[in-house]
């Protein structure tokens, strides 16, 4: 027998050894995910926070863009990223002003940026932009090259109708129905925002941290990075009644106790 022949069965036993003792390796994140919240939901904040820290302590390093913070806000959220030591430094150093964030609810997702070093995004449209597109329309807020890359100017119209009803009923049916069309565009602004966000940041992987409205498959932020060739994976959380259907993954939760929310609502005066 040849000699180099007799080192074969040595070289199998190795390396089939080193096999058996390697580490696992991390399992394959999407790239582009995005994690849905309801907002007022303690349990369903909880939850999504356990399952990104299971990504990333089995190796995943995501940017982490949130909606909670506005893209104004980024070059004092890089300075708190930096130089705080806790999430309650970050919260206090660059959350934008007079925001109705439960920010206890997002420490947590603060904390792993901090932890590993992540990239942590503003990934949102203000609300005085915001405004600014509900009364003068895109070009009164979004970039020109912003407003022509998404076709704003040519609104896909199945997706339009669909968030005009996700305003008419957030609304209880009591809004004026001339004010529908421009806060369902104000809506799709700040999806085309936080896309845009997250198409920037894809390549070495991101994570939005929105609400479920945002994160929904069908008409929100994965239809427009859809349009650009990317795959994103979309992830709800939600109650028991909500519908499943417009998201690649869902993770229900409890029910949250609250007022009913149509009862601050008052129905218009008729004329006449």
């Amino acid at each position: 027998m040849r000699p180099h022949l007799l080192l074969l069965p040595f070289v199998f036993a190795v390396a089939l050894a080193a096999c058996r003792h390697a580490p696992p390796a991390p399992p394959a994140s999407e790239p582009v995910l995005l994690l849905g919240e309801v907002h007022d939901s303690a349990a369903g904040h909880a939850a999504r926070a356990a399952l990104l820290r299971g990504k990333i302590e089995a190796g995943w390093r995501p940017a982490i863009a949130m909606e909670q913070f506005d893209t104004a806000q980024q070059p004092a959220l890089d300075a708190a990223i930096a130089e705080c030591a806790d999430a309650d430094c970050v919260i206090a150093r660059a959350a934008p002003p007079k925001a109705s964030w439960t920010w206890a609810y997002y420490k947590p997702v603060i904390a792993l940026a901090l932890e590993y070093k992540l990239p942590l995004l503003a990934a949102n449209l203000s609300r005085a932009d915001a405004s600014q597109v509900v009364k003068d329309g895109f070009a009164a807020a979004l970039p020109a090259e912003l407003i022509a890359h998404y076709q704003l100017g040519a609104l896909p119209a199945d997706v339009l109708a669909a968030q005009e009803r996700e305003v008419r009923d957030s609304h209880c049916g009591m809004l004026p129905e001339a004010m529908v069309s421009p806060m369902a565009k104000a809506q799709i602004a700040r999806d085309v925002v936080m896309a845009e966000t997250l198409r920037t940041h894809a390549a070495s992987g991101v994570v939005l941290i929105a609400g479920n409205g945002h994160v929904r498959g069908d008409i929100a932020v994965p239809f427009w990075l859809r349009r650009d060739g990317l795959h994103p994976h979309a992830v709800g959380f939600l109650e028991p009644a909500a519908d499943a259907a417009a998201f690649d993954e869902a993770h229900r939760i409890p029910a949250t106790q609250r007022p009913d929310p149509c009862a601050g609502f008052k129905a218009p005066t008729p004329a006449g």
